[in-house]
């Protein structure tokens, strides 16, 4: 009995969807996403609030939010939760989209994308140079810092509710979790 083949959806599917189209391209699928639940949605404000002081001191570069497309490949187009930018790479990456790989993401895990986060995306986040990921777990109340080493994402710190955790590419970025996971 013949099978039928599963569709590869590519850059070019991706791009006719309508704006604000709840998808992402992991590893050429369209994968729809219900929008985050409130906890997220507070969690990203509260991670908004803290990247907004220290940039306002140390503006060393570019910080978006999603729904961001981030162009890593023909069949990975993602939308991180958080991302920065260092002004030294803005001109290389940042066009229409972003295109490339960010200097740091930052993802808030929620039910429905723990394991694209923690396994699909970390992966190509890992393949494509981005040199720092932060991983915010509101279910653990505990948040990972990996940063890249030879092209292989290294845990630097792992931190629980009660206490900061501190960015590597960013030092003077530190996150209180008592006030994130509130």
């Amino acid at each position: 009995m013949p099978t039928t083949e599963k569709k590869k959806y590519t850059d070019q599917d991706y791009t006719i969807l309508e704006e604000g189209s709840p998808f992402q391209l992991i590893h050429y699928d369209l994968i729809i996403s219900p929008s985050p639940g409130l906890l997220h949605q507070r969690i990203l404000v509260r991670l908004a609030n803290i990247i907004a002081f220290f940039s306002a001191i140390e503006n060393s570069g570019e910080w978006f939010y999603a729904p961001t497309d981030v162009r890593f490949d023909d069949g990975n187009i993602y939308q991180p939760d958080i991302l920065f930018i260092s002004e030294e790479r803005r001109a290389e990456i940042i066009k229409d989209r972003i295109e490339g790989a960010p200097d740091l993401v930052i993802e808030i895990l929620s039910p429905s994308n723990a394991y694209y986060d923690l396994r699909q995306k970390k992966d190509i986040y890992e393949k494509y140079g981005v040199k720092e990921y932060i991983i915010f777990d509101p279910m653990q109340e505990n948040a990972d810092v990996y940063v890249l080493e030879n092209g292989i994402f290294v845990l630097k710190q792992k931190a629980g509710k009660t206490e900061q955790l501190t960015s590597v590419l960013l030092p003077g970025l530190i996150f209180g979790l008592e006030k994130i996971f509130i």
